[in-house]
């Protein structure tokens, strides 16, 4: 296997997060024979590279497979979070799954901030992790008992917490708000670099380039790939943000979401360094980053205005709103520099999907980060070793992707009743009624005849045309003019401008317009 580096290959959209600009990944070549292994993981993000990590340090022989570069996916446009303290509130998970649900997920994020340290310790990793605190505080229009609630649901479990009169800005009043302990941060790339290096070492065999098509669950999994090649392995997981091996179940239990980030230079140590979240909805989070560069500043960086995948058609106005939100908090910050957007899944109930796929024999999945994903994605790695191994573990029940969760069925009932409306857009007209309504660089869903075409036009004036029928469950895909992507409002998928997948669950490809129309559109 290679160690060359290579600048790492943006695949999942067209914007540049903080951390794409700072390192090289080492390259991994495509699948090049059919192979064996213990485990066959399928996607090269913290999820996957976690698990193959973990099960390699367990002796284990492991192959992931990645359709593009590893790291290219979502892990590198999170923020680098990594709290025990949910976004969801542990009052909330507190009537969802019980006092007891609520400790083991405090407990299980806690411990996966934990694994993160000890494999950054274990594999002299340096990828600037800091233990921080963490700060929840009311947005203006919010009672001051969402404080209340939490403190005591946090108190109860006996998790560090306690009341403070604002957070530690030396500008920005926000009032009161709740401190909880033993939080961290770090660079999510230099992890991931030294994560895969490491899995090298442990005798891990990881091919990029390679698309999985198919997972076949059984005594023995087979795992089809774009290049004619199998893997058969003891067990498969899938990592791939949402799963790309089930069409329905777990899709009709997670909404796919949009979420975006801002970062600019503040003069260095002018806001403390900590993890800091209000109640807003959508929330706003931030948190410092050490510029690596200019001594003299830090990077601050700034999340929220999530919406539903491919169902807000004002995605770059998401961009200024960050940023006038910002500057009206921290007046010091300089230019944006960097603006970003991710994908996160967010479970009906609030707390992700690790185990066993319903129905299939040796095939595990973890989705459903809802905004935590760096430590959701280390608890699959913990608690997947643990199920394949044949070993107990007490998360298993609470992150079960067979579970019904009865307190949720008003949200279930929401979220689906949502999907079901994103399919009228079938009877609607086209966006515009002439490819050349389009303008460069933008594209559009036109109508011709009983079928509808996602159209790109490129900067030169050449149109790419594609049905706009995404093939995961035939929802009509929307333009994303900030990723430059076409986006499924019904369960997420997403395909750049000549067709690819970037995001599942979709498998396959837009199909191409028929050559007569696309030749009508090149007479335009």
């Amino acid at each position: 296997m290679s160690h060359q580096p290579i600048c790492l290959n943006n695949r999942s959209g067209k914007s540049h997060s903080l951390w794409m600009e700072e390192l090289e990944i080492p390259s991994s070549p495509p699948l090049d024979q059919n192979r064996v292994a213990d485990v066959c993981v399928i996607g090269g993000g913290i999820a996957g590279l976690t698990c193959a990590y973990l099960l390699a340090q367990k002796g284990q022989s492991v192959i992931v497979l990645e359709s593009g570069p590893l790291a290219g996916g979502q892990s590198v446009r999170t923020t680098g979070h990594l709290a025990w303290a949910l976004d969801d509130h542990f009052y909330e998970l507190e009537r969802l799954f019980g006092e007891e649900g609520a400790q083991l997920a405090a407990e299980s994020h806690f411990q996966a901030i934990k694994t993160i340290e000890k494999i950054i310790q274990d594999e002299q990793i340096d990828c600037d992790f800091e233990k921080v605190e963490a700060f929840l505080f009311c947005a203006p229009q919010d009672p001051l008992t969402i404080l209340d609630k939490e403190f005591e649901a946090v108190r109860k479990m006996g998790m560090p917490i306690e009341r403070l009169g604002r957070a530690p800005f030396s500008r920005f009043d926000t009032g009161p708000c709740l401190r909880y302990g033993d939080q961290a941060q770090f660079h999510v790339l230099k992890y991931l670099s030294g994560l895969v290096k490491a899995i090298q070492k442990k005798g891990g065999k990881l091919f990029c380039e390679t698309h999985v098509q198919d997972v076949e669950g059984g005594s023995v999994c087979r795992i089809k790939t774009n290049r004619q090649l199998d893997v058969t392995a003891k067990a498969a997981i899938i990592a791939t943000n949402t799963p790309i091996n089930d069409r329905f179940i777990i899709h009709s239990k997670q909404a796919p979401y949009r979420t975006y980030v801002i970062a600019a230079r503040i003069p260095k140590g002018s806001v403390s360094k900590g993890l800091y979240y209000d109640t807003s909805d959508p929330y706003h989070y931030i948190r410092i980053q050490k510029h690596p560069f200019d001594q003299t500043s830090d990077w601050l960086i700034i999340g929220g205005e999530d919406h539903k995948t491919g169902q807000d058609e004002h995605v770059l106005e998401k961009y200024s709103l960050l940023e006038q939100w910002s500057r009206e908090r921290f007046p010091q910050m300089g230019p944006v520099e960097y603006q970003w957007s991710g994908q996160i899944f967010e479970p009906v109930d609030s707390l992700a999907f690790i185990g066993r796929n319903p129905h299939d024999e040796n095939v595990y999945i973890v989705t459903g980060d809802s905004g935590n994903g760096l430590t959701h994605s280390t608890i699959a790695g913990l608690l997947l070793t643990d199920l394949i191994l044949g070993r107990s573990n007490p998360w298993k029940d609470l992150y079960d992707p067979s579970r019904k969760t009865l307190a949720a069925v008003d949200e279930f009932a929401k979220e689906n009743l949502n999907v079901a409306a994103q399919y009228g857009e079938w009877i609607m007209p086209g966006e515009v009624d002439s490819f050349q309504h389009i303008r460069p660089g933008t594209g559009a869903v036109i109508r011709e005849g009983l079928t509808k075409y996602a159209v790109y036009r490129d900067e030169s004036g050449t149109f790419h045309c594609y049905s706009a029928v995404c093939p995961h469950l035939g929802c009509l895909v929307r333009w994303n003019e900030g990723e430059k992507s076409w986006d499924c409002p019904c369960h997420g998928s997403r395909f750049d401008t000549d067709g690819k997948v970037l995001n599942g669950p979709a498998i396959d490809g837009l199909s191409p317009m028929p050559e007569s129309i696309q030749q009508e559109a090149a007479k335009e």
